[in-house]
């Protein structure tokens, strides 16, 4: 089975090879299967696969471009010469390959995800970039792979923005703090009480972006300050993004209406 990757590209040819090749990467698909697998039916925690990687690419995307049309330029940009369509193509990579490592391991999954990327990864740009291109992209990629943890600071604007990209994956109990399946406490209450989240433009005269969260009762909250402003902390990108939580849920004794960082 292919692997539905949908992704806005643009008119970024190179994008829309890669995303080819993905799509069609037999070996790749099973082995996202596979993350899926040890993560959710042998650990219990929360989906690492196939729907998480659509999820996170989107974000990641959306939120570079973002940024960029902000004036911020992408590290690949500033260090290397490279053009901003080859940033998106590390974030997309990046996203794409964060949890292979899960296959192996939870613990330290991010360094198995940096041995297993590669052979991927070279085989995808070898029709479209040189071999110095390649050589960058894949150091570019890697370094995003180690660095997608909350306690870690990236150095790159594309390894940053997988960071939080990687925690807006929250919706509807897809918490990407992990909990066990059918257990009661603030990891899983929390999860369950994220109804929707948005990345949006922000006014004029404020942070550039918003990210606008709902949640049904206010231990979602736990979510946003443990997981969600960490990354942002480290990320580098804090000071172009705002967050705005509402409680909507009506069933529960009004604790906070709002929350923002």
């Amino acid at each position: 089975m292919s692997f539905a990757f949908n992704i806005p590209l643009r008119g970024n040819e190179k994008l829309g090879h890669i995303i080819g090749e993905i799509s069609r990467d037999v070996k790749l698909n099973e082995l996202l299967k596979c993350s899926n697998i040890m993560a959710v039916d042998r650990m219990g925690y929360t989906d690492h696969g196939p729907t998480h990687v659509r999820i996170v690419a989107n974000s990641a995307l959306k939120l570079l471009r973002m940024l960029t049309a902000e004036g911020l330029v992408p590290s690949i940009v500033s260090d290397y010469g490279m053009e901003g369509k080859d940033a998106e193509v590390v974030v997309v990579l990046g996203a794409v390959f964060h949890d292979l490592g899960m296959i192996v391991a939870r613990e330290a999954h991010e360094r198995y995800s940096v041995q297993l990327a590669p052979e991927f990864i070279e085989r995808y740009l070898q029709p479209i970039y040189t071999e110095r291109e390649r050589a960058i992209i894949l150091s570019e990629v890697l370094h995003a792979l180690v660095m997608h943890d909350s306690l870690k600071k990236p150095l790159t604007v594309e390894a940053g923005v997988l960071q939080i990209a990687d925690a807006l994956d929250m919706e509807q109990g897809r918490a990407r703090i992990p909990f066990e399946r059918g257990r009661i406490d603030i990891h899983s209450v929390s999860a369950l009480s994220i109804e929707n989240v948005d990345i949006m433009e922000g006014e004029a005269g404020g942070k550039p972006i918003v990210i606008r969260i709902t949640m049904s009762n206010s231990a979602g909250i736990f979510q946003i300050d443990e997981l969600l402003r960490p990354r942002i902390e480290n990320s580098g990108l804090r000071q172009y993004i705002k967050v705005e939580a509402e409680i909507t849920g009506e069933s529960e004794r009004r604790i906070l209406g709002r929350f923002e960082i």
